[in-house]
């Protein structure tokens, strides 16, 4: 969420240098989006990442709980973890940034719905979480493929900023969603962004084990080839057994 502020304020404040010489919105928009899958992978790689999963987003850990592969009491104490760090940042944000954060054409990152109004909003946010959900899943249980997931879920954070963002703000987590709509007090189409990732990201889901089963999904650590311990009901553990026996 800071990384989200300083890079909205520094690209779409009027008053920063970066803004006026960079006319072009979509352009800004682009830069947005390589700044923020940058910092998804400085999140993923780093050791508190590695260690967590770097999940970030209350959707994915509920729709892995739905998998199987995360105890009910580790689902709960991640989804609280992702909004109150995000309401957090938001406040971090307020703090270091003061005035620039506030004004209307930043207004705290908020993600609210573009000139499609809400079921624009509805249909972007749909497909953009749909979209990352099953390329998570394919790319994280496929043996040849799995370490690519974070360059995979960057590649698609940059691409959606750049795209999609005039449909939605492009948000895809409703933690995200919230800790911007608090510090800015917009409360529009809230809905929108607490109903379209879940449905885009449980479909996704049950197409993905509809065509490879559900026995396919092997963890839900994002990136799995590090040294930290896994908490996760992992089924990594048992191949790399079963394969060290063989």
């Amino acid at each position: 969420m800071i990384s989200a502020c300083v890079f909205a304020v520094l690209l779409e404040h009027p008053g920063s240098p970066i803004h006026m010489t960079i006319e072009s919105s979509l352009l800004r928009r682009a830069l947005a989006g390589l700044a923020m899958a940058l910092t998804l992978l400085a999140i993923i790689f780093s050791p508190l990442g590695q260690r967590s999963g770097a999940h970030l987003n209350p959707v994915i850990t509920l729709n892995y709980w739905l998998l199987g592969k995360v105890r009910g009491s580790d689902a709960l104490a991640y989804v609280c973890a992702q909004f109150a760090g995000g309401i957090a940042g938001i406040f971090a944000s307020d703090f270091m940034i003061g005035f620039p954060i506030r004004n209307s054409a930043v207004n705290y990152a908020a993600t609210v719905p573009g000139s499609l109004g809400p079921g624009g909003a509805f249909a972007g946010e749909l497909f953009i979480s749909f979209g990352m959900m099953f390329a998570v899943l394919f790319f994280t249980n496929h043996p040849r493929w799995a370490y690519a997931t974070p360059f995979v879920a960057a590649t698609l954070v940059a691409l959606y900023i750049t795209f999609e963002a005039p449909l939605s703000g492009m948000s895809m987590n409703p933690a995200r969603t919230l800790a911007s709509a608090i510090g800015a007090s917009e409360w529009t189409a809230l809905w929108v962004y607490f109903a379209a990732p879940p449905l885009g990201m449980v479909l996704a889901a049950l197409i993905y084990t509809a065509r490879f089963g559900r026995n396919s999904v092997l963890c839900a650590k994002l990136h799995h080839d590090n040294p930290r311990r896994c908490i996760f009901r992992c089924a990594y553990r048992e191949q790399r057994t079963r394969a060290a026996a063989a």
